[in-house]
């Protein structure tokens, strides 16, 4: 069963001029609406003296979460443009606001959804799109003989380090697909040895691979 699924990789914004409007499109992951409401709740007071700041999020396993807001924009032109351009990009635990700074030309409804639906497409390539996956999250600490055996090992593994420390050994952590967690751990004792001890730090962590 594969458990992985799509999301941004960060925050990111993008901005869109559209017939004198300013259009700021800003994403960020949220995992639960709580984080998405705070993201909203950021971008409104930094933005309290534009027109609009319109939302939308889709956040859940099945995306059972989604919200959507036109900030008094005609109903249907703002947020919906905005979570289809979610939807569409097939992402999970993400959160969109489109601020606006009105530029004295009416867009019509037509008009409005193409901006939305542009500003939400062109954060979201901002940010760039990820694919995550569980993990578990796993220290380990080997001699500087081994070091370059393992990088290797991992890179043909897929498996990503994190945070190497460089003393007197190495420390790095290791992010491993959950399916794959027992494999690891037997094919790291067949390269290194028994001594090559894994301490399970997470077994709820995140794999995240950009595409």
């Amino acid at each position: 069963m594969d458990n992985s699924f799509l999301t941004v990789s960060g925050r990111a914004e993008a901005t869109l001029i559209e017939k004198k409007s300013r259009f700021i499109g800003y994403v960020n992951t949220a995992a639960t609406e709580a984080e998405a409401q705070d993201f909203l709740n950021e971008i409104r007071a930094a933005h309290r003296a534009a027109t609009h700041n319109c939302y939308a999020w889709q956040i859940g396993a099945q995306d059972q979460f989604q919200r959507s807001g036109d900030d008094g924009e005609p109903a249907g032109t703002a947020g919906r443009p905005i979570l289809e351009a979610i939807k569409t990009a097939g992402l999970k635990d993400t959160v969109v606001v489109v601020t606006r700074y009105f530029g004295g030309i009416l867009l019509g409804t037509g008009g409005l959804v193409r901006a939305y639906s542009a500003s939400a497409r062109a954060a979201i390539a901002a940010a760039g799109i990820v694919r995550c996956q569980p993990a578990s999250l796993y220290a380990l600490t080997v001699e500087y003989s081994d070091w370059q055996r393992l990088t290797n090992f991992l890179q043909a593994g897929g498996y990503q380090q994190q945070d190497p420390a460089f003393r007197d050994k190495i420390d790095v952590q290791i992010l491993v697909p959950s399916d794959e967690a027992e494999r690891f751990t037997t094919r790291l004792t067949e390269l290194l040895g028994p001594t090559a001890c894994p301490l399970l730090l997470d077994n709820n962590a995140l794999l995240r691979t950009p595409l």
